[in-house]
């Protein structure tokens, strides 16, 4: 293998910025690491070329630790997005100053230096200076002194990131080229979909330090492993029901699941289809082709050879929409398709069909439970709650324990590999550290690995919660008592954006655990503005969008806090859902201070829902 990461790992301050990543590529391949900002993909090219040094794991480059080596002792060329072209000399000084640091002859320099330039599409300017060239010019400028002292592995940062279209589609194309000749292994890193397709040999899919997939290009867009990967790599429908008797059923649809994505009768299934496996017509589909629905065209974008068109249907019972978003407080059911630019459809009544689709692997949901530094007895009553609510959503449960000192944290160990209750999930990832708790749930929720955080309120300090809600990016349950039946779910929601996804995540909790829904909204004078009153009409809609009938309650309060306290402590409710907290947002009621209130006023669970950042 040329290039084999095991478990690289680099932390800024307490993010992994790359977590635990380990890679292995073979000989001569193109390797494309796609991902958005921000998702540790140039980190992980840096900890490669040595421009970074690693906290744990090793770098091996043909079969030889370079970990802590320089970058000069590694045979790594690395082209970067700004070029970093010597402006004072001219392309062919540039290009031959990595060989003359090696004393390489004049002769032998001037050989290389002809062929790359000739190979890069730069003959004849060897002579021009920075400010005679384009940006493409410089970037294949960049790209030879990168292959002049022949290294052994290429490393491209976004290499064409700064140039216009046309440009970056010819410098692919002398890349790949360039590349297949000299089959040199190389690793490019960019967040361009069209970019990663028309290069590699093979694909990565990088989200928060972690590499979720690898595959072929074609593999991984027709057939994704994980919801990610399959929103992340192009357009497309995909929609939630449940599986039985190896079928994935979405209302009256229903599709085969295969063998190796066996699901378990009743749970959760998801399906993929891309917009070209539509099937649009006027007239109802052959009988072998699977059928959405009946609906109208919506919207229609001409891309060329084809036409882009969205068709809006009536919603399918027991059916969640995933991809495109439906926006918020509309019903119904839509779904992206391509046909031929000179097709001519009746936009007011098509037929949905399918030729092709994809069933996801089973999803589940990620906990992490932190129960703080008791024994498990001390925490029985959160442990119960959260054992019987994982087992309703399917989730698979990480459960944190944080200790003073070594000493404590292994008696803690032994207690845990010990209880009963503790043993009673489903197979649960039991973590126990040392040190400050938040500092640890801080870090662990914004790895992003989890997509629900339960805290025991016997062990949360009011600091401890005061700084999680300031900084929280995960739905955050506060367990106050152990429920048997989660049977009625309190939304607590204010006209506006942060609303919306308090309106959206209870909703989608309340769908898993076939609960009941009320809707609750805080007015000061008993007035309900126009405002107030079409989100709440909006917001039901979306509950009837997830199959849930959500009652409205208006109560007039003083504050925000005020009345939700009240609501709370008067109804029947097992979990109350409020907006998050913190100067960083702005707050769901416009009061820093409303939903800690809340946690100090009920003696009930309650959710908090952090403001979804687009």
């Amino acid at each position: 293998m040329s290039i084999v990461l095991d478990r690289l790992t680099k932390l800024f301050g307490n993010h992994s910025v790359v977590d635990q990543v380990s890679l292995e590529l073979a000989n001569g391949e193109f390797f494309v690491l796609l991902g958005s900002s921000g998702s540790g993909k140039s980190t992980i090219l840096r900890l490669i070329a040595g421009l970074l040094q690693p906290d744990e794991g090793q770098i091996l480059l043909h079969g030889r630790n370079v970990t802590h080596l320089p970058p000069q002792e590694r045979g790594a060329g690395f082209v970067f997005q700004n070029y970093s072209i010597f402006r004072h000399m001219n392309v062919a000084q540039n290009v031959e100053f990595g060989l003359k640091i090696r004393k390489i002859s004049v002769e032998e320099r001037a050989r290389r230096r002809e062929q790359l330039l000739d190979m890069v599409g730069l003959a004849g300017l060897d002579q021009r200076y920075a400010d005679q060239l384009s940006g493409g010019q410089l970037q294949r400028v960049a790209l030879a002194r990168a292959l002049a002292y022949e290294p052994n592995v290429l490393l491209l940062d976004e290499p064409f990131g700064a140039l216009d279209s046309r440009i970056r589609t010819q410098l692919r194309r002398s890349l790949k080229e360039v590349q297949r000749r000299l089959k040199v292994t190389t690793i490019l890193v960019t967040h361009d979909q069209e970019e990663a397709f028309e290069l590699a040999d093979r694909i990565g899919v990088i989200d928060r330090g972690r590499i979720l997939e690898t595959g072929r290009p074609e593999a991984l867009y027709s057939r994704p492993r994980s919801l990610f990967v399959a929103t992340f790599l192009g357009a497309g429908t995909i929609l939630v029901g449940k599986a039985g008797s190896g079928q994935a059923r979405f209302g009256s649809l229903s599709l085969p699941i295969p063998p190796e994505s066996a699901h378990k009768d009743g749970e959760r299934a998801q399906v993929l289809f891309r917009p070209e496996q539509v099937v649009i017509s006027e007239e109802m589909p052959d009988s072998g082709i699977p059928v959405v629905g009946q609906g109208k065209i919506i919207s229609r974008i001409f891309s060329g050879a084809f036409q882009r068109v969205r068709v809006k249907l009536p919603h399918l019972p027991e059916t969640r929409q995933v991809s495109p978003r439906v926006p918020f407080g509309e019903e119904g059911l839509l779904v992206d398709a391509t046909v031929p630019a000179e097709t001519s459809l009746n936009r007011e009544r098509v037929w949905v069909g399918l030729r092709a689709w994809h069933i996801l692997e089973e999803p589940h949901l990620r906990m992490l439970l932190y129960v703080g530094k008791q024994e498990p007895e001390e925490a029985g009553a959160c442990l119960g709650f959260a054992r019987d609510l994982s087992g309703r959503i399917n989730a698979q449960v990480t459960l944190l324990g944080v200790a003073e000192n070594r000493e404590s944290a292994d008696e803690l160990d032994r207690l845990f590999s010990k209880d009963e209750l503790v043993q009673s999930f489903d197979q649960p990832d039991i973590q126990i550290r040392t040190g400050n708790a938040t500092e640890h749930l801080i870090r662990m929720q914004q790895d992003g690995l989890y997509d629900l955080l339960v805290l025991d309120a016997g062990s949360c300090t009011n600091t401890m919660l005061m700084e999680l809600l300031e900084c929280c990016t995960t739905p955050l349950l506060v367990a106050r008592e152990k429920r048997k039946e989660l049977q009625h779910i309190l939304i607590c929601t204010a006209a506006g954006e942060p609303g919306k996804n308090d309106v959206r995540v209870g909703g989608r909790l309340a769908r898993r655990l076939n609960a009941s829904v009320t809707l609750l909204h805080i007015t000061g004078n008993g007035d309900l503005s126009s405002v107030a009153r079409e989100h709440l009409d909006r917001a039901s809609a979306t509950l009837r969008g997830l199959d849930i009938s959500g009652a409205v309650r208006i109560r007039q309060a003083a504050t925000p806090a005020e009345g939700i306290v009240a609501e709370a402590g008067e109804g029947k409710h097992d979990l109350i859902v409020v907006g998050g907290h913190g100067p960083r947002v702005r707050s769901l009621f416009k009061f820093d201070d409303v939903t800690f209130q809340v946690l100090n006023g009920v003696d009930r669970s309650v959710l908090v829902v952090p403001v979804e950042e687009e």
